[in-house]
């Protein structure tokens, strides 16, 4: 199986790469976005989460810095659905300059949370 990711094409302060819905969600909390478009992420954001399970919710330390530095989340291939839904926040992204790339791999790594759609890996 194929996994995809969308993150930051650069690093952070902290020199970890954050996914597509960190970056979208740091524009706001930075007070960057419009108001039309911090309307959208947060009727976007109320979507994707009573659509798609919070790993943390579940596996509340799949992200833990000591237990699991550098975990990220990696998209399944098959989650069409979800893979669809994050193209409007790359459009986000690029309306605000905001550089990410798109990674592939068919071994994100060490697993620690795995749903339908979605691993958490190390």
């Amino acid at each position: 199986m194929q996994f995809i990711r969308f993150q930051s094409a650069t690093p952070n302060a902290r020199g970890t790469f954050p996914g597509v819905f960190a970056l979208a969600n740091g524009l706001a909390r930075d007070g960057r976005l419009s108001d039309d478009d911090r309307r959208w992420l947060r009727e976007s954001n109320a979507r994707c989460d009573a659509a798609y399970t919070d790993p943390t919710t579940v596996v509340p330390e799949c992200y833990d810095r000591t237990a699991h530095p550098g975990a990220r989340s990696w998209f399944k291939t098959t989650a069409g659905h979800l893979l669809d839904l994050t193209a409007p926040y790359l459009d986000l992204l690029d309306r605000y300059g905001v550089a990410w790339v798109r990674l592939t791999t068919d071994d994100p790594g060490r697993v620690t949370y795995e749903d339908d759609v979605q691993v958490v890996a190390v």
